[in-house]
């Protein structure tokens, strides 16, 4: 916890989860299937291109206990390579090479094939999962949100998991390829480059492909105490309604090996007077008689976080509790992990010009990020910094275009 730099009557309260982190030599077998989007809206060596080149650095991964089958679906769907052991790399990168871009898309045909291809090689307690290669933009068949979910609904319950890998710019389909990977037991990644490849499917190689809860579901219950308003950072698309948390049929996230989840709360303390907070008119036919807090919440704890999660293979799910002390920080006594999730929270509010950003600015943002990029062995908070830095300068260039507008209208 920490005081909000955007606005210092606010507190920040970070939730960090960190899956367990699985050697890849102890990882389970696997039984891959690419599945790849082959239609005309992938040409280009910055989608098929692209695609071919991650899949080989994924299969420079396998081991001999897998083994990888290739799907291909554009006008039709069709099997490139059967099941092959993960150690013949010459004979899956020689039908990686073959694939070329053209068509139109039939994603639904594609998925059923997929999905059948892996369980013909199902791996029993092993890792079966298909891997989506796609731009999303799916315009043959089941080409419709509701039909594809539905259809992905009903395949997950044969033990299979599913990646999502998305490709390109322009017509690419991110809200199609969340609800695919969702609906699957699975995750979803952006690739925009070589980099990014290397990132999901070898630095992260066990997280985006073996997955150790599913339906993972954080609850967090604020002391009144202590707290009378809060809001989550983001994660609009991930909310639960309560009484979901303990209903084991809802469907919720997967976790992978290594796999971090970052959860950031804007607190607005009691006795704080704030905008932000509404008032409401009285209840007529309820009492309006607050009840006396109870004896737990006279501690020094601010919040309780719940965890629920199943694991890969089960039905029921299984409940961690952790209290929280009201321990606030200052900024600077916090952890570098905790100033660097502070910064990307804050460009975001920047970016989407929220109503909650009070005193954010790109300066904060750089101040914060530059003194917590120690720990940057790939290069990853500093390939954020410049990206904070070109929209700084993109929006001082539209500030002062709107300043020259308006000198011109008054001419």
């Amino acid at each position: 916890m920490a005081t909000a730099p955007w606005n210092h009557d606010h507190q920040l309260v970070l939730i960090g989860l960190q899956g367990k982190k699985i050697p890849t030599e102890n990882l389970p077998s696997s039984n891959l299937v690419f599945l790849v989007d082959v239609s005309g809206s992938m040409q280009g060596p910055e989608r098929i291109g692209l695609v071919k080149a991650s899949m080989k650095m994924l299969v420079d991964q396998l081991r001999q206990q897998d083994k990888v089958s290739i799907v291909v679906y554009a006008g039709a769907a069709g099997l490139v390579l059967p099941a092959t052991n993960g150690l013949d790399k010459t004979k899956i990168k020689d039908a990686i090479d073959r694939l070329e871009a053209g068509g139109s898309t039939a994603g639904g045909e594609g998925i059923r094939l997929a999905y059948k291809t892996a369980k013909e090689s199902l791996v029993k307690g092993g890792n079966n999962r298909v891997i989506l290669c796609t731009d999303g933009d799916f315009n043959v068949g089941e080409s419709s949100d509701d039909a594809m979910e539905r259809l992905i609904e009903e395949e997950r319950k044969s033990g299979v998991f599913l990646t999502v890998l998305g490709y390109g710019m322009g017509n690419y389909k991110d809200n199609k390829m969340q609800k695919l990977a969702d609906k699957g037991n699975g995750n979803h990644a952006y690739i925009d480059g070589i980099s990014e490849a290397k990132k999901v499917l070898v630095n992260e190689f066990g997280g985006t492909l073996f997955t150790i809860a599913k339906d993972v579901k954080l609850q967090v219950e604020f002391n009144p105490a202590k707290v009378q308003g809060y809001r989550l950072i983001g994660y609009e698309n991930r909310m639960l309604a309560k009484e979901d948390f303990n209903d084991d049929k809802k469907d919720a996230g997967e976790l992978g090996s290594g796999h971090t989840v970052t959860a950031l709360y804007e607190v607005i303390p009691v006795g704080v007077e704030s905008d932000f907070l509404n008032s409401i008119d009285s209840l007529k036919y309820q009492s309006n008689q607050l009840a006396p807090l109870s004896k737990s919440s006279q501690t020094n704890e601010i919040l309780t976080v719940k965890f629920r999660y199943k694991a890969p293979d089960g039905d029921a799910s299984k409940l961690m509790v952790h209290p929280v002390n009201d321990d606030q920080k200052t900024i600077g006594k916090t952890s570098e992990n905790f100033r660097f999730a502070i910064a990307v929270a804050e460009f975001g509010m920047l970016l989407r010009n929220s109503s909650y950003k009070s005193g954010a600015s790109y300066n904060n943002v750089l101040r914060l990020a530059e003194k917590a990029k120690e720990a940057d062995a790939e290069g990853y908070r500093s390939e954020f910094i410049q990206l904070v830095k070109v929209a700084q300068k993109l929006s001082n260039e539209k500030q002062e275009l709107a300043v020259e507008d308006t000198e011109e209208e008054k001419w």
